[in-house]
């Protein structure tokens, strides 16, 4: 591979799933911040934010990960980790991206950057919580759901109550999907000492994931009907629902693929939600 391939794998442009996973919450804040009508330079500022923090978390992630990663079969092929990209290499793309991504919101309020200082010093000690924090996936939702309040805070200029607990609920919905995850890296995880939520929770796994996919549409329920969503809305959080219920079959037998194929599923369920909460102010 060239340098630019391996680049382009350490920030995984390979892999946009984490990306929409990031963008799909960031997106439906910003349409609620904003009464269904947010303004096109913000929608171009948080999508293309978005995309930075998360290639710029890939690559710091790797870093941080290198010595892990070469035990574990899904990545022991990853640029850091087979010694074709070094660590500085790394370091300096997070960085660069980093700073791409606060100077794209150098035209907004001075709330939005302090939350950003937030949102980096989360997203860069997100890899080491895995040493010691037993659901380190909780501390993965606050990092991956922090566009949120920031979307407030940029249409808005504050940072509502309502804006909390849209974050509250993507805890609990990371916890489902990259508990989902972690299943297929269960064995060499438990073998090299990493904490994942997949351990922690055990035989309980896959009904504590189902708890959580139900919190996190119980709260979005509640913001909806706080917005005075209708319909619309709801249709959109039944889809989620039965795609909650799609995932369910596909990890009840813990099995690898399976349960990968679950993770990369929630594209779809963050996409019905935020596809409700569209086509209802559409409607209007």
């Amino acid at each position: 591979m060239s340098k630019l391939e391996l680049y382009f794998r350490l920030v995984r442009l390979d892999k946009p799933i984490g990306t929409v996973l990031l963008l799909w919450p960031t997106l439906s804040a910003l349409w609620l911040a904003s009464g269904g009508v947010p303004d096109w330079q913000l929608l171009l500022i948080f999508s293309l934010g978005t995309f930075l923090m998360r290639s710029a978390g890939c690559a710091v992630n790797d870093y941080a990960d290198q010595d892990f990663d070469k035990h574990v079969k899904r990545t022991a092929e990853r640029p850091i980790t087979s010694g074709r990209v070094s660590g500085k290499e790394a370091l300096a793309i997070a960085a660069g991206l980093s700073l791409i991504a606060f100077l794209l919101i150098q035209p907004l309020n001075a709330l939005v950057k302090q939350l950003s200082v937030a949102a980096l010093v989360i997203a860069g000690t997100y890899p080491y919580f895995k040493r010691f924090f037993a659901i380190p996936q909780a501390y993965l939702g606050i990092a991956f759901g922090f566009g949120m309040p920031m979307a407030f805070a940029a249409v808005q200029g504050s940072v509502p109550a309502v804006a909390w607990l849209l974050l509250l609920g993507n805890v609990f919905w990371a916890v489902a999907y990259d508990t989902e995850y972690a299943m297929v890296d269960r064995d060499d995880d438990l073998k090299i000492g990493i904490k994942t939520s997949a351990i922690t929770f055990g035989r309980l796994d896959v009904a504590i994931i189902m708890l959580c996919y139900g919190v996190h549409l119980a709260i979005l329920l509640a913001v909806g009907l706080e917005f005075g969503l209708g319909w619309p809305f709801l249709a959109g959080l039944a889809v989620a629902a039965g795609c909650a219920v799609y995932h369910y079959f596909l990890i009840r037998g813990r099995e690898r693929a399976p349960c990968f194929a679950a993770f990369r599923h929630n594209n779809y369920l963050g996409a019905a939600i935020f596809a409700g909460i569209v086509l209802d102010y559409a409607l209007r």
